[in-house]
């Protein structure tokens, strides 16, 4: 999902108050355009110059009562759905009572302090991500169309529309995952049910369930209908849709139910983010960055496996002398040098290589698509490159094991690592710092 910075109104009497609130957020959430005030009047001049995402405002102001403030934002052509955060010593009855109607979002008791007051706003606008997103609209009445636009448009959101069921569908192949030439992508999609063209949004609706297998989170579905039987809103469900809204479209129902979809969009990227992030953590050497032994043996026999990659090469590289570095220059010392020799390795290869630490000081490398003698040309760029990195101001050299399936097109990812390390055996025998197939 596509991201922008947030704009926040904060309305307080208190310079002070004020100025700790800005610097706090600033630190804090620096995709953050913060505007302070110390008066409702000035706050009403500023909801004039511009849109904001949220607003924040003093129960308690010189010159205004802060719900009176709040009917006035809820009045205001531009504002009457973002939301207001009124800050409160005392949540008390008249603000409890009144606030709902007065177009309060929420309250925040400001005896908890200035950090916590900022730690409440990110974690409200985590959960109110606002209308941020990019939309794919089928419609094929003109008007409809015009109108709707209009509409997603002024609230922020980037909007491609199309006519038909047909170019949506080519619309969602060009944007699929994998593509290289695929633009932002869409968050959700909008469609009317009856569509003039050979596909109706049924069909629609049953290709991105079905041929582009999206799930209701990974691309949530609005239909836009004019049915009104219970038995074709059942249908709407049954064709994949999230949620629909009848014409003729209501503004604020409209924009209710998309900011409930995008919600579900943006906390689907967040846990696939958080899922990813945790599938590198347990496949990544914390220390050097490179992938682990773990995951070079699992994912390493598939490499070979898959002809694509044939013929495979396999490297074997060790650090000379490491336990003599370790026992001279200490611990410390030596995990500094392995995490900038990971750091190399994991620059100075091509996209496609299999970068492992094998254990200790020893990291292999699957190269696909290397013969025998370009795979020793590649080890022994690495060689060099490592001699003259000098890592933790230190003279450090490798020495390096080659095999490659071109003169071994039977051998398993155990049996190709087998030979390299043999080779690597002879490296060392014969003098350290050089290459040996």
């Amino acid at each position: 999902m596509s991201r922008k910075l947030t704009r926040i109104l904060v309305i307080d009497g208190s310079e002070v108050a004020r100025t700790i609130i800005s610097r706090i957020l600033d630190e804090e959430m620096p995709r953050t355009q913060l505007t302070l005030c110390g008066s409702g009047r000035e706050a009403q001049a500023r909801l004039e110059e511009q849109h904001y995402d949220l607003i924040t405002t003093a129960l308690l102001l010189p010159d205004m009562d802060g719900l009176d403030l709040c009917r006035q934002v809820r009045a205001h052509p531009s504002h009457h759905h973002t939301p207001v955060i009124v800050v409160s010593g005392d949540a008390n009855e008249r603000l409890l009572q009144e606030g709902f109607a007065a177009g309060v979002t929420d309250y925040f008791d400001k005896s908890l302090g200035y950090q916590a007051f900022v730690e409440f706003i990110k974690g409200f606008t985590q959960r109110n991500p606002g209308l941020v997103g990019r939309v794919l609209y089928v419609e094929d009445s003109p008007t409809t169309a015009r109108h709707t636009l209009k509409l997603l448009e002024h609230h922020g959101l980037q909007v491609v529309h199309t006519t038909t069921a047909e170019e949506a569908i080519e619309l969602l192949q060009h944007n699929a995952p994998g593509n290289p030439e695929a633009d932002a992508g869409f968050d959700i999609v909008m469609t009317d049910f009856f569509l003039k063209g050979a596909m109706t949004g049924g069909d629609l609706l049953h290709a991105i369930r079905s041929k582009f297998r999206f799930t209701q989170q990974e691309m949530p579905v609005l239909v836009l209908t004019t049915a009104e039987s219970p038995d074709r809103q059942v249908e709407v469900f049954h064709a994949g849709a999230n949620d629909f809204v009848q014409k003729p479209i209501v503004e604020e129902i409209l924009l209710a139910r998309v900011r409930s979809l995008l919600l579900i969009k943006q906390q689907f990227t967040a846990l696939k983010l958080q899922a990813e992030e945790m599938r590198l953590l347990a496949t990544t050497d914390s220390l050097t960055g490179v992938r682990n032994k773990c995951y070079l043996l699992r994912q390493g026999a598939g490499f070979l496996e898959d002809r694509r990659n044939q013929p495979v090469a396999a490297l074997l590289l060790d650090i000379d002398h490491f336990k003599r570095l370790n026992d001279s220059h200490g611990h410390l010392t030596g995990d500094q040098v392995l995490e900038e020799v990971g750091a190399l390795l994991n620059a100075s290869v091509r996209e496609g290589t299999l970068v492992a630490r094998f254990g200790g000081e020893e990291f292999a490398v699957l190269l696909p698509r290397c013969r025998l003698e370009e795979a020793q040309a590649r080890a022994e760029e690495l060689r060099a490159g490592i001699e003259a990195l000098r890592p933790a101001s230190h003279i450090i050299t490798v020495s390096v094991g080659v095999a490659s399936t071109e003169t071994c097109p039977d051998a398993d990812l155990t049996a190709l690592l087998d030979l390299a390390d043999r080779a690597l055996y002879t490296a060392k025998e014969t003098g350290r710092n050089r290459v040996c197939a």
